[in-house]
């Protein structure tokens, strides 16, 4: 093989892994699922309403609040492990990038979180 090849082999063994894994998830999800839902198990509860309701209803903005906090966080993950992976290289001005872009999440995090975002009465 190519060094291009074996450089990208653990990459490709890692999708056909979880490819593999999440099939197999599926597929035993499918076969033992029980298919007789009772009304606590169909009833709304991580949104707080019914998901077949008026659409013009008033909607908590809370709601939005955490999605916001997870996709910020969730980029914060994605940004951290290519700078993890290539931490030898970047040196320095890639160490003090970083902490100035975590400086900036957390201090995102501490005003949410001092304005009360993260409160539920």
């Amino acid at each position: 093989m190519s060094s291009i090849a074996i450089n990208y082999l653990p990459i490709l063994i890692f999708i056909g892994l979880a490819i593999v894994i999440g099939l197999t998830f599926l597929l035993a999800a499918a076969v033992i699922a029980v298919r007789n839902p009772d009304v606590e198990k169909v009833s709304a509860y991580e949104c707080g309403f019914n998901a077949f309701d008026d659409a013009r209803m008033k909607f908590d903005v809370r709601f939005y609040l955490v999605a916001i906090l997870f996709i910020i966080f969730d980029l914060e993950v994605a940004f951290l492990f290519p700078w993890a992976i290539s931490f030898g290289e970047i040196g320095l001005f890639g160490y003090i990038s970083m902490m100035i872009f975590l400086f900036v999440l957390t201090i995102g995090f501490i005003y949410e979180w001092k304005k009360g975002a993260l409160e539920w009465d």
